[in-house]
């Protein structure tokens, strides 16, 4: 792969090009924003692997002006700043992956060969799910309604996140079973009918419309109707 790490830390850089190249990578390297952006722009990379802090300018605000111009080539961070919020507004900057310091070699060289096998063009993963007043953040585990927190157990969660990937999809019980549970047999159980009547409680109050749907004989969906 023909690959650009922009990476302040020059003893950083020099470890990570030593060892890509060792395994048949072509690596640029530059040590600062300004000249890795330009560089990013001038020539045709198969990945970028980016520091988060940088000086000149920062990691956030180069793949913001990559995307801006339309520039699709996967990006993968590199950050000291591994909380939720950090990795978050990276991915939301146009990031497709994140990686913290310290890492082992082995997960980089591994990532990388995933960014690298994405169709180009490829959108980012997706971090949200949003259907009428309904927000889903699937890297936090938060659920909102009219921007007011929901609470949830793990398998409502889980389950409201099945529904949400399917607008408007009649989702049978057996299907929920197997994607929620990893149940494949015992289709009498009750578990989706429990969850499904306390995630409508919670989901579906306060007056607002409602957007979970019993479907007689089939199952769920969910809709804004």
């Amino acid at each position: 792969m023909h690959l650009l790490l922009i990476e302040d830390e020059r003893e950083v850089a020099d470890f990570i090009q030593k060892g890509l190249e060792e395994v048949g990578h072509q690596v640029c390297t530059m040590h600062n924003g300004r000249d890795g952006l330009a560089q990013a722009i001038s020539s045709d990379f198969d990945v970028l692997i980016i520091d988060r802090m940088l000086p000149e300018l920062d990691g956030l605000s180069i793949v913001k002006a990559l995307r801006a111009s339309g520039d699709p080539t996967p990006v993968l961070f590199l950050s000291a700043l591994g909380q939720v919020d950090e990795r978050v507004r990276g991915l939301k900057a146009g990031g497709d992956d994140y990686l913290t310091k310290p890492f082992a070699f082995s997960e980089l060289l591994a990532r990388l060969d995933a960014l690298s096998r994405r169709p180009p063009g490829r959108e980012a993963e997706v971090t949200e799910l949003v259907l009428a007043d309904l927000r889903v953040d699937l890297l936090r585990h938060k659920v909102y309604r009219n921007d007011a927190e929901i609470p949830l157990q793990g398998k409502e969660f889980n389950l409201l996140e099945q529904l949400m990937r399917h607008p408007g999809r009649v989702m049978t019980r057996t299907m929920l079973l197997e994607n929620v549970w990893g149940y494949h047999f015992d289709t009498r159980t009750n578990v989706i009918d429990v969850h499904m009547s306390n995630l409508r409680k919670k989901i579906d109050s306060r007056g607002l419309p409602a957007l979970l749907h019993t479907v007689r004989g089939a199952g769920y969906k969910i809709e804004a109707l």
